[in-house]
């Protein structure tokens, strides 16, 4: 019989919670949370938290949630769709310069990244003068966006076509690396941007409202969800749906800009796409799982059925892997979607200084000022034990280190 990777925590009237937390952190505040989740009536059997978990908005990162005939809009969360996207390329090591500076500013150039206004006009985040190829893919998914502000007016009141193919700010980023046999990769790390931070925000306040006007108390407001058949779950689903394939072609976007901006860079030929991963980690998916139907929502977790790939990505400055899922029924199918942070930006800028970033991130061309130091290394668990924790979970297919990281 294989060896249970995972601890059962079980408290009477709740599911019980299934976490694959051995060796690694698993802080008080977000096991209290994980057990609000737990006490909710429309768990399905039971929920896993992955090694990477920590105290989220909402509900837990690093936990996958079933659920039955209703879904929580504060557990999928504000960045919808938010996930990983990875290219291998045909490149070595020993074809890229010395000097990878030009290299990072012409990724830089490639894909608006940050914020520096509340407005299209203003914000180097989103686009000025909108690229050929992002107004082409905006109009495949106009229509659709388009239905669901019919009926819901407010949402149209967001960056759609300005952010589609842009970054965003926070732990985004857009790296080079190289495999364990040299091989040169991109990769890259963003979601649906202001406009899912609008329908996140918008039906999350709607599901509020749903609770308060049933009198329906629970344990925490964040958990607010919508019902099957109820005014607004099918409005939420088609819109969540949405956003979600606006991140991934979001992805798709930076990684066609990222790919063209590298070979204006090399005097050389190289070709990509020998082996490419693009992922949701902040989702929700329609899934069969013990005996049920249900929604499962992966809040910071990656799918990793069997023979699925998916990626699992370190800080600025640890090894990030590309894996093979296992197809454990225990964990619905699922993994975990970094390393998890094991303190708060506001915590890292007060306890590191910009020399302890400098020294964290020694190797790697990156931006080494002030405004990244919540981004230290230091702020995030150790990979190699949040990958010991999951080795039923996920096999490791490459493993990848960063030499040029692009943050938002």
């Amino acid at each position: 019989m294989t060896k249970q990777n995972y601890n059962i925590i079980a408290q009477v009237g709740r599911a019980p919670i299934k976490a694959w937390t051995k060796g690694v952190a698993f802080e008080e505040l977000a096991q209290q949370q994980l057990h609000n989740i737990a006490a909710m009536p429309l768990v399905h059997s039971h929920i896993a938290v992955m090694p990477d978990v920590h105290l989220g908005k909402g509900a837990t990162i690093g936990s996958v949630i079933p659920s039955v005939n209703a879904v929580i809009p504060a557990a999928v969360g504000v960045d919808i769709g938010c996930g990983m996207v990875a290219t291998k390329t045909s490149l070595t090591a020993s074809q890229l310069p010395d000097n990878l500076l030009g290299i990072r500013h012409a990724f830089e150039a490639a894909v608006p990244h940050g914020r520096t206004g509340g407005r299209s006009r203003t914000d180097r985040g989103a686009w000025h003068n909108i690229p050929e190829v992002v107004a082409n893919e905006w109009i495949k998914l106009q229509a659709r966006f388009e239905r669901i502000c019919e009926k819901h007016p407010a949402i149209r009141k967001s960056n759609t076509v300005h952010h589609l193919g842009t970054m965003g700010t926070g732990n985004h980023f857009l790296e080079l690396c190289l495999d364990e046999n040299d091989a040169v990769w991109i990769m890259l790390h963003s979601g649906s941007r202001g406009v899912g931070n609008r329908i996140g925000n918008y039906f999350i306040e709607l599901a509020r409202k749903e609770m308060q006007r049933h009198q329906l108390n629970l344990p925490d407001m964040d958990l607010a969800y919508l019902e099957e058949g109820s005014d607004y779950f099918d409005d939420y689903v088609e819109a969540v749906e949405w956003a979600q394939d606006f991140a991934a072609k979001n992805r798709e976007i930076m990684m066609f800009n990222a790919i063209v901006a590298l070979k204006k860079m090399l005097p050389i030929e190289f070709s990509t796409a020998e082996l490419a991963v693009n992922c949701h980690h902040n989702y929700i998916s329609r899934e069969h799982h013990f005996g049920k139907d249900c929604f499962v929502t992966r809040k910071g977790a990656v799918r990793a059925e069997k023979g699925e790939m998916g990626i699992i990505p370190g800080s600025m400055g640890a090894r990030s892997f590309i894996v093979r899922g296992l197809g454990n029924p225990e964990s619905f199918n699922s993994c975990s979607h970094g390393a998890g942070r094991v303190m708060s930006r506001t915590q890292a800028k007060k306890v590191y200084s910009v020399s302890d970033h400098i020294t964290a991130t020694e190797g790697v061309e990156c931006r080494k000022d002030a405004s990244v130091i919540d981004e230290i290394p230091h702020a995030y668990k150790d990979i190699e034990k949040v990958m010991a924790a999951q080795k039923d979970l996920v096999e490791v297919v490459h493993t990848l280190k960063q030499i040029v990281c692009v943050k938002g």
